[in-house]
């Protein structure tokens, strides 16, 4: 039976965990997190509450941890590029891990490199972009695309899950305000106050705001073939699963160019009917569970198998379906 670690990943990895179980070949589950009741520690055959430590130190710890409870898989999210630095520390101790090549992950780890990366591949769009480091630059940047653009955003270069996101919207002060959720927004005065606070800042990229469907798609590289996955998602819980050919074309190419051998993830967003390239993720995406379950495809089982040297079959219907989730209860722990 192979022992398997996930380190501080999304809530529903739950749902990734509990497919993992249902697959034809036995699986111990030992899951990891710096909150005690992570949701997916209830679907975990042993769970530890992680330290809080430097990327070193958190190294070291992740060496100590396989060696301590024998893990032969480990499927990191936590310092995932770090991991990937040190992959050959692990291998050495006998364990497989679910991570490509540092080389390979390294560049798209930026969305400017990323953007530089992939920029000469026609089928791709890129949006157009600025990369800026001070208060002045942003400003400059942010006229600049205003005369092109009616929105314009910004987000730090290096981040996961949006969370420095914002776009800048001048009806997002006064009375007026108190009327709209304010989420995600801030007006350009309170964008160059805050800028201003520091004489360089950490990179970060100003863009026109794309406010067309999001497109996420899930892919796994296999010896059958590619597994490409879109969904497109709305601003309610129900998701498009439709396999347009434009989509599928640029994930393709981007396969050519970084040939990935782990579950990923890359983001597009549309402008006036033109699908741009976000963002790529060098893991599963959180959303991964419901291209699986609108597929009945068991992406982790196949990645997990190739992982350990056993090629699985699979087939995809590519009908257009619509799913949604829905939240339910569960019992953590209970003493």
């Amino acid at each position: 039976m192979k022992r398997i670690w996930f380190n501080h990943w999304f809530s529903t990895v739950y749902l990734m965990i509990e497919m993992l179980k249902q697959a034809d070949r036995e699986y111990y589950i030992i899951g990891s997190n710096d909150k005690e009741n992570a949701v997916y520690r209830a679907v975990c055959d042993e769970w530890y509450q992680e330290p809080v430590l430097s990327e070193t130190e958190y190294i070291q710890y992740c060496l100590n941890f396989c060696r301590t409870h024998r893990v032969d898989i480990f499927i990191p999210r936590r310092q995932f590029l770090s991991v990937s630095r040190h992959k050959k520390d692990f291998e050495a101790l006998g364990v497989s891990v679910m991570v490509d090549d540092y080389d390979l992950i390294e560049p798209l780890s930026c969305k400017t490199k990323t953007y530089e990366c992939l920029k000469d591949i026609r089928s791709i769009h890129i949006p157009p972009y600025f990369k800026v480091t001070n208060a002045e630059e942003f400003v400059t940047a942010y006229r600049q695309l205003k005369k092109d653009y009616s929105q314009v955003c910004f987000k730090f270069e290096f981040d996961e899950g949006g969370l420095s996101f914002r776009l800048i919207d001048d009806r997002a002060k006064g009375y007026a305000s108190l009327f709209r959720n304010r989420f995600g927004k801030i007006t350009f005065e309170e964008a160059v106050s805050a800028l201003s606070e520091r004489e360089k800042i950490a990179p970060l990229i100003v863009m026109p705001y794309l406010p067309g469907e999001e497109v996420s798609v899930d892919c796994l590289s296999t010896a059958k073939g590619r597994i490409m996955i879109p969904r497109f998602k709305g601003s309610t819980r129900t998701e498009r699963i439709s396999f347009q050919e434009d989509i599928l074309k640029m994930c393709s190419d981007f396969m050519d160019r970084f040939p990935l051998q782990w579950p990923f993830n890359i983001q597009f967003k549309y402008l006036c009917d033109v699908p741009y390239l976000l963002e790529v993720n060098t893991r599963m995406s959180g959303g991964v569970p419901l291209a699986c379950h609108a597929e009945q495809i068991n992406i982790l089982d196949i990645a997990v198998s190739k992982l350990i040297g056993a090629e699985k079959d699979w087939h995809l219907s590519k009908k257009e379906t619509k799913i949604a989730y829905l939240e339910r209860p569960l019992i953590i722990t209970q003493e």
